[in-house]
């Protein structure tokens, strides 16, 4: 604990806090000129604002003068002062800058005024020493309350962020609120977007997807929003996102101006649905899967479909799965005989064979327009059931 001054230094010090409190506004005027100067972030805090902080650092170095002790960290009244730097946009290194330039400056006069009044030298190191630590203690809570106004500010700016999305992509905004939230968040209104919605793989959560999509989309300087939405992640994005080796699958609809953006949204959740039950992993628009979304979409089709074109080859076995493989590749490969009878290593009889069996079984001509359409509905359906989970989509 410090010694307090005898009656003899007492008078002194005394004198020294009235003189620097006589000179606070010239100090003040100085400083904030110097600050203003060499911070730029300063230049958007009003000057009034800058005044009353002066005021209360400056009233609170001549406490500590007089009473030779320093605050605890928590009596230090700064969290109003975090806030509003935060809102401002002033990085904390700018705030700490500012604020041991002001003590430096009370530190200085403080020395100039006890040499000028003959102050004893012992009390002038005690109290210079207490400065110090007025310094150390306040920089580390004002780093301290500036940090837990940043993370406030995130947070609310995450809500504020995640309930403009839910409405854009809900369709319950009106026209002025669309318009405002894309100037806040740097959309253009002038601009097509396309609503996706992703789920992530590999083992991290929406959170980590929703961060690593937003740098992924900055880094191609393509415009997006994202938000995590019911442990989906939502938004809207400019083009298609490039995600590289990110394990995510995602759903894209189609472009459309940001009062429409519900609509797109409704089709980015079908595809998304659609890439999922098929195991993909990627980001899917409706060029990418076309009809197949709707074999997800339709399961009682589906199941007639399989009824009618499918479950009548169970019957022959072995044979009927070899049927089943010669039908596919004959739809997958135009209809040319010699390249399913190629790529299955038999003879090019044995391919028409089987699909003359196909013909019997199922009493459908493989010619005809309806049976192509239905038996891909139906092949689809099949590999829906039988696919490995989250395979790569295409490049």
């Amino acid at each position: 604990m410090r010694a307090q001054p005898g009656a003899d230094a007492a008078a002194p010090l005394e004198r020294v806090i009235a003189a620097m409190a006589g000179r606070q506004r010239q100090l003040g005027g100085r400083l904030h000129a110097e600050v203003t100067d060499r911070i730029p972030s300063y230049r958007e805090v009003p000057r009034d604002l800058l005044d009353q902080i002066w005021h209360r650092h400056f009233q609170r170095a001549l406490a500590v003068l007089r009473e030779g002790t320093v605050p605890a960290p928590e009596d230090f009244g700064e969290a109003d002062v975090a806030r509003d730097r935060v809102d401002r946009g002033v990085p904390l290194g700018d705030g700490l800058r500012a604020f041991r330039r002001a003590l430096s400056g009370i530190r200085d006069l403080f020395l100039a005024e006890a040499t000028e009044h003959g102050l004893d030298p012992g009390l002038i190191l005690d109290r210079t020493t207490c400065l110090w630590e007025l310094a150390d203690v306040a920089s580390l809570q004002i780093a301290a309350v500036h940090r837990q106004a940043e993370v406030a500010s995130a947070l609310s700016d995450a809500r504020r962020r995640a309930d403009f999305l839910r409405g854009l992509l809900h369709g319950t905004l009106s026209t002025s609120e669309i318009h405002s939230g894309a100037a806040i968040y740097g959309l253009d209104l002038g601009r097509p977007y396309q609503a996706i919605t992703a789920v992530p793989g590999g083992g991290i959560g929406p959170d980590a997807l929703e961060r690593s999509l937003d740098s992924h989309g900055r880094r191609n300087g393509r415009g997006a929003l994202f938000t995590v939405l019911d442990e989906t992640v939502a938004g809207v994005v400019e083009a298609k996102p490039r995600i590289g080796d990110l394990e995510v699958t995602a759903g894209l609809g189609p472009p459309t101006d940001l009062a429409a953006a519900h609509r797109s949204f409704r089709s980015a959740g079908r595809l998304l649905e659609a890439a999922r039950a098929y195991g993909l992993r990627g980001v899917y628009d409706l060029s990418d899967l076309s009809w197949r979304v709707a074999v997800v979409a339709e399961p009682e089709l589906a199941e007639l479909l399989l009824d009618r074109y499918l479950r009548p080859l169970e019957a022959e076995g072995e044979f009927g799965a070899l049927i089943e493989e010669s039908v596919r590749g004959y739809l997958e490969k135009g209809r040319h005989i010699r390249e399913v009878a190629r790529g299955a290593h038999v003879h090019v009889n044995t391919v028409r064979y089987r699909l003359r069996r196909f013909e019997e079984l199922t009493g459908t001509s493989l010619d005809a327009p309806d049976t192509a359409v239905e038996l891909s509905w139906a092949l689809a359906a099949r590999e829906l059931r039988t696919l490995p989970r989250s395979r790569p989509g295409p490049p």
